[in-house]
């Protein structure tokens, strides 16, 4: 008597894949807040008035002026990606969707 193997196979791959997916770099699951402690706080500060020794050092712009907060989320996300005066790029450094998703968190912060 012959035995179908297919359907241990295909649970066997869709184990492979749901352990492939667990295991994708923190990075890409970072969610904005994730992404701004890590990348932009050490400047622009938890509460964004760039009021740390790094933002101080660097003359970081303070995120919640209402300057920055008319800015669009398109020239936010330029900047994010391409740097500004001491700003360094994160271009290479983060992906499109990390960069959005820091993008709204500070939104959400100016909001507060």
């Amino acid at each position: 008597m012959k035995r179908n193997l297919f359907p241990i196979r295909k649970g066997a791959f869709v184990l492979t894949v749901a352990a492939a997916l667990s295991t994708l770099p923190s990075q890409a699951q970072s969610s904005g807040a994730d992404v701004y402690k890590a990348k932009c706080q050490m400047c622009h500060g938890a509460d964004l008035k760039g009021n740390t020794p790094g933002g101080r050092m660097t003359h970081a712009q303070p995120l919640d002026t209402p300057e920055v907060i008319k800015k669009s989320d398109a020239n936010l996300i330029a900047t994010t990606k391409n740097g500004k005066n001491k700003m360094p790029a994160f271009a290479a450094k983060l992906s499109d969707a990390q960069i959005t998703s820091v993008i709204a968190y500070i939104r959400a912060l100016q909001k507060k």
